[in-house]
């Protein structure tokens, strides 16, 4: 039999998890929905005609659709998790104004509500997994949908969003309010940011790499004006058998990210760069990864007061058996960044030490 979620094409298999059994109990959704949602997901085929929804589940579990609480939870008991979480759809224009569309932003701007969904067909089961979004689970086209409860929106949110902003100026101040990027992206996604005449949905899978540069951007033009870093520091965190390593020099900021995939055959490195001047093309060899993972050193550099020559190395091993997300990269680089860096005198000490827990050694005619 050939694995539903891999086709066979990966050497290790989430069924060594024994997931299917504990998942398909649980997903006899009926054509009728009535619990929280937490989030709304736009998918991006047919764009500009694109499909929105809420993400909806009926066990209340506020973690469900928040990746910043995810690491160190297991394969396991993250895909179950999602695999509990109905994702809805409904065909709109990007630049249409409804009340369906108004209603999804209500649920995106108000803490977890309550609502009430029609379904046309019972949900689909589906195995959808990304290198960018989080795994999904049942997907239901959507009839009729009601809010059970009034929107509880935060002030200053509220204010932001009724501000003549800027998209970009405007997720930096929710930002600075203290919502995290996840909660962001979705924001973004729903068209309430920008000024009025540039409102439109954006598609989820773009949100979360838009905000990354966003966010990430803004911060850098505030580390700038810190001193650099004495020491060649190292920062290390390995999750969900994605090892990464994190080496910051003494001088002004640079970046630059590798990623190896260590599987059968040759590794394939794949190497990213941005000047301090900043990058102009996306960075097409690591996409998201590459915007997740400097976001966190930036994020991590701000909080040190401090700026250098940042360089990132990510190892991804075999166990990763099945894309879960960028949310993994970010949260591994920032579990990195969290942790009490190593100092080295001099960059030959601190490549030595990198090299003790990576498997691909670092070229002895390495020069950032």
């Amino acid at each position: 039999m050939i694995c539903p979620l891999c086709s066979g094409k990966r050497p290790v298999c989430i069924h060594e998890y024994n997931m299917l059994p504990k998942i398909f109990p649980k997903t006899a959704f009926s054509k009728e929905f009535f619990g929280p949602s937490y989030n709304i997901f736009v998918v991006r085929v047919g764009y500009p005609n694109v499909s929105l929804g809420p993400m909806a589940s009926s066990e209340k579990n506020l973690i469900v659709d928040d990746p910043s609480k995810w690491f160190g939870l297991p394969y396991e008991q993250i895909i179950e998790m999602r695999y509990l979480l109905i994702r809805t759809k409904s065909r709109v224009n990007i630049k249409q104004d409804s009340r369906f569309i108004e209603e999804n932003q209500l649920i995106i701007l108000s803490k977890p509500i309550d609502i009430e969904m029609v379904f046309k067909k019972h949900p689909v089961y589906r195995w959808e997994f990304s290198d960018t979004l989080a795994p999904n689970g049942p997907i239901a086209d959507i009839d009729t949908l009601r809010l059970a409860e009034n929107p509880k929106i935060p002030v200053k949110l509220e204010k932001i969003v009724s501000d003549e902003l800027k998209a970009s100026d405007a997720s930096v101040s929710i930002y600075n309010t203290g919502e995290d990027v996840y909660k962001l992206s979705s924001i973004l996604s729903s068209g309430v940011l920008g000024l009025e005449k540039n409102k439109k949905l954006v598609p989820s899978r773009w949100s979360i790499t838009a905000v990354d540069d966003i966010i990430t951007k803004s911060l850098i033009s505030g580390i700038k004006d810190f001193k650099s870093v004495d020491d060649y520091i190292v920062f290390t965190s390995q999750y969900l058998d994605n090892h990464f390593e994190v080496l910051v020099m003494p001088g002004n900021w640079e970046f630059e990210n590798f990623e190896a995939w260590i599987e059968l055959g040759e590794p394939k490195i794949l190497e990213e760069y941005e000047a301090y001047s900043g990058r102009k093309k996306y960075a097409d060899l690591q996409a998201g990864g590459y915007y997740a993972s400097r976001l966190a050193i930036v994020e991590g550099l701000h909080k040190m007061k401090r700026q250098g020559k940042a360089i990132g190395f990510r190892e991804i091993y075999e166990g990763y058996s099945v894309a879960v997300g960028v949310w993994q990269v970010r949260e591994n680089v920032r579990n990195a960044m969290r942790q009490e860096p190593k100092k080295f005198a001099t960059l030959e000490e601190a490549l030595r030490d990198i090299n003790t827990r990576l498997r691909i050694p670092i070229n002895k005619d390495f020069h950032p």
